[in-house]
């Protein structure tokens, strides 16, 4: 269980990193910048990979938390870097991370309080 902790702050801090990153940046700014894009590429990376190391445990108390998917973004990253598209990346960056960081941030208090 401790493991999972740790894995779950890995995970809020990756976001809210890609986050800060992303504050005040236009879909334009992100297409013209290998930098921002592979910044945040990295940042979704760690994500997946910290949410494939929390326990079969912890995953079947979160169902709401779409594994699958958080998991398979990072291996569709790794695995085919040069086929990804950007505005599939811009997209899940701006819209799906803040609600995904906010389940992991719940997650984090329910399990772990105080």
């Amino acid at each position: 269980m401790r493991r999972d902790r740790e894995r779950i702050i890995n995970i809020l801090e990756a976001p809210d990193s890609l986050m800060q990153s992303l504050q005040g940046c236009t879909r334009t700014d992100f297409f013209s910048s290998d930098l921002i894009y592979s910044a945040s590429a990295c940042k979704l990376t760690i994500v997946g990979e910290a949410a494939a190391r929390i326990s079969t445990e912890m995953k079947d108390r979160h169902p709401q938390i779409e594994w699958r998917k958080v998991i398979g973004l990072r291996n569709f990253l790794v695995h085919q870097y040069f086929g990804v598209d950007l505005a599939m990346v811009w997209e899940v960056a701006t819209a799906d991370v803040p609600p995904l960081r906010d389940s992991f941030a719940a997650m984090l208090l329910a399990e772990f309080p105080g």
